[in-house]
């Protein structure tokens, strides 16, 4: 099988917020998968706020993108040409391909999707990564009970979505924070949200005293997508007792928006004397999990009752332009990229 391949690979790490100089388009032939591999043209690629830390040299949950290398990123594709029994040409399946129009995988890194479950590409977002997160946070990290009230940040994202409606089924008050008019309406009219507030609009001050207007009895679990100032005007209203899901910090992670965090004394204290819990989580380590989110969540996407929005950029060359956007909260849902055209019915 002959015909070239294309990739962004890390061109150059990022000093504080990435530029279009950070990524390179690059074409070399197909890979040749060997025993046990899968070749996949892919077809979406995922988006995500945890590519920017892999762009650093530095010690963290996981290794860094080298430099020169292809950037990392979840896929779903079309197997072309199989050297393993457990999957043959015309399976789609969902894997870490990364940036590029085709990728060779081991076979057992890679998770056979059913078409007629959902869309293919909701294996990229409500039903894949993101949506075990929102999954895990609420059930296994918050624990949220029914009556409580729960704020969620980036509650428009692929992740804060459905978390959102989770906890809106399970009985919960349930307070979005977005960025943009258009976001909140989104949250309150078809995700469900109780209310949600704008962070665009206010700082940390006024954010924090609208939140109190909207949770007069006090917030009892806080899911973290964002840190900024949101984290500023959400902890002096927690009750005693309050649980923190610390999932992600999108707001610092380029070293920007550090002029909106509480001090650390201000912070520690508030944990001590409200007996807070923290736990931060990283969602490969929940990985077990997802046989029994699917079975939960599978069905009610299937039959409608769970909304997701989706923000699509078409070609891989487009990639790192709507990365920039995502990292700044330019899309609205799922970022996605199209790579190649959908499989033939």
């Amino acid at each position: 099988m002959t015909g070239p391949r294309h990739s962004i690979v890390l061109a150059e790490r990022p000093s504080g917020t990435p530029t279009p100089a950070c990524f390179r388009l690059e074409t070399q032939p197909l890979p040749t998968p060997a025993s046990g591999e899968v070749l996949a043209r892919v077809i979406w690629l995922s988006l995500d706020p945890y590519m920017r830390g892999r762009m650093d040299d530095a010690k963290s949950y996981a290794s860094p993108v080298a430099l020169d290398a292809v950037m990392e990123g979840g896929a779903v594709a079309e197997v072309m040409t199989s050297a393993d029994d457990r999957f043959a040409p015309g399976d789609i399946v969902t894997g870490q391909f990364g940036w590029t129009t085709h990728g060779v995988l081991p076979a057992n890194a890679l998770r056979r999707l059913d078409p007629a479950l959902a869309p293919i590409q909701t294996a990229l977002g409500v039903l894949g990564m993101p949506g075990l997160t929102a999954w895990v946070g609420l059930n296994d990290i918050l624990r949220m009970q029914s009556g409580e009230t729960l704020v969620v940040s980036a509650a428009t994202g692929a992740v804060g979505s459905l978390a959102g409606q989770l906890a809106r089924a399970r009985g919960l008050n349930v307070i979005g924070v977005a960025g943009g008019a258009d976001k909140c309406a989104y949250a309150t009219d078809k995700l469900g949200y109780d209310a949600c507030l704008d962070h665009r609009d206010s700082d940390a001050a006024a954010l924090g005293a609208r939140l109190r207007d909207a949770a007069p009895n006090g917030i009892d679990g806080y899911f973290e997508n964002v840190g900024g100032k949101t984290l500023s005007a959400v902890l002096p209203n927690m009750n005693v007792n309050a649980r923190i899901a610390l999932c992600g910090m999108i707001a610092w992670y380029s070293g920007r928006n550090l002029d909106q965090a509480l001090p650390l004394p201000q912070v520690w204290r508030r944990i001590l004397t409200h007996r807070l819990r923290v736990e931060g989580f990283i969602i490969f380590d929940h990985f077990q999990r997802f046989p029994a989110f699917l079975a939960d969540v599978g069905p009610m996407v299937r039959d409608g009752q769970i909304s997701y929005r989706e923000t699509v950029a078409e070609g891989l060359e487009n990639a790192p332009a709507a990365f920039l956007k995502l990292l700044d909260g330019g899309n609205f849902g799922k970022q996605l990229v199209r790579i190649g055209p959908d499989p033939a019915p």
